[in-house]
């Protein structure tokens, strides 16, 4: 397997692969360059395999545009889960049935175009935030249960991952509020779910 490198980014770009596995230990590149790289012009999944357990880390990654952070060791049912997972939030559209966007006071969500525009600026959402941004957007006004979006989103192995919905909301809110410290769209219902109030 041909080391990611800048001659291994041109090969992504040429191929488009289905998902990208990336250990950010590289000897020659910085993974969260590579991740930052691929995210210029492709929204293919990106996984992360490291080490690093620090959340300074995975905060840089997922910043980066990674999707999922898998720490070592794992075993290889959850890596194969989390791939599963990662690749049918990249084929899931946007339901027909529901809204096709949304229109708030700091940004403009596009569904169907898969775009979000933050004053004159479009903002880069990973496939893990937007799954995430959907389901909220889908529900206006209503709570979203913790274990509804964890379910949806990652799959029932992660049912119970309280931890994952803190890190991507969080990501969301730095990216859409004015004030991520204090949302005014993105609402935490503690201890039970999420709400996105227009």
């Amino acid at each position: 397997m041909e080391p990611v490198k800048g001659s291994a980014i041109r090969l992504a770009a040429d191929r488009r692969p289905d998902v990208i596995l990336l250990d950010l230990g590289l000897p020659d590149m910085d993974g969260v360059e590579v991740i930052r790289s691929v995210r210029g012009w492709s929204r293919v999944p990106i996984l992360v395999l490291s080490a690093r357990h620090t959340s300074e880390e995975k905060i840089r990654a997922l910043d980066a545009g990674a999707d999922d952070y898998v720490t070592k060791p794992f075993s290889m049912d959850e890596l194969l889960a989390r791939l599963r997972a990662a690749t049918r939030r990249q084929e899931d559209p946007a339901s027909p049935a529901g809204p096709s966007g949304i229109t708030t006071d700091e940004f403009t969500v596009d569904l169907r175009a898969r775009k979000v525009v933050r004053g004159e600026r479009a903002v880069r959402l990973t496939p893990t935030e937007w799954h995430l941004l959907e389901l909220l957007i889908a529900h206006p006004g209503h709570l979203v249960s913790q274990r509804k979006l964890l379910l949806e989103v990652w799959g029932p192995t992660y049912a119970e991952h309280t931890n994952y919905l803190r890190v991507y909301m969080a990501q969301l809110r730095r990216k859409l509020e004015a004030d991520p410290t204090r949302p005014r769209y993105l609402i935490t219902e503690p201890g039970m779910g999420y709400r996105f109030e227009p």
